[in-house]
């Protein structure tokens, strides 16, 4: 597997595809990190690292942000992500992952759980 990390040219046409149809909880969560309002980080919307595509990713601090339905709860769901959040970390990218749910009654404390995630500001 390529260790590059970029959005790759043959998923583009997937990656705009997931983009114009975001789940409820991702537009919710889109609303808070589009145009760096969260502490000025800049997070990208279904972007590809290797042969994933991630439903949000923030480049400056290599933080993956998963939305997660129910397909995520099965055994075989459970499985695909540990390898892929495996894969992930072997590169440098910590991965954090919300259930649905989460992000519809409880917004605040997901952008305080990412936040805390974040290096320290540069001085």
């Amino acid at each position: 597997m390529n260790n590059k990390i970029s959005n790759l040219t043959h998923l583009k046409k997937y990656r705009k595809k997931l983009r114009k149809n975001l789940t409820m909880e991702e537009a919710m969560l889109w609303k808070n990190l589009k145009n760096k309002q969260l502490e000025g980080r800049r997070f990208r919307r279904q972007f590809s690292v290797n042969n994933y595509i991630l439903d949000f990713y923030c480049p400056s601090e290599k933080l993956a942000l998963e939305i997660d339905g129910e397909g995520h709860y099965t055994v075989e769901g459970k499985n695909k992500d540990a390898v892929r959040d495996k894969n992930l970390q072997s590169i440098g990218i910590k991965v954090l992952r919300f259930e649905n749910v989460k992000i519809r009654v409880a917004m605040d404390y997901v952008l305080e759980k990412i936040k805390y995630h974040f290096h320290p500001p540069p001085k």
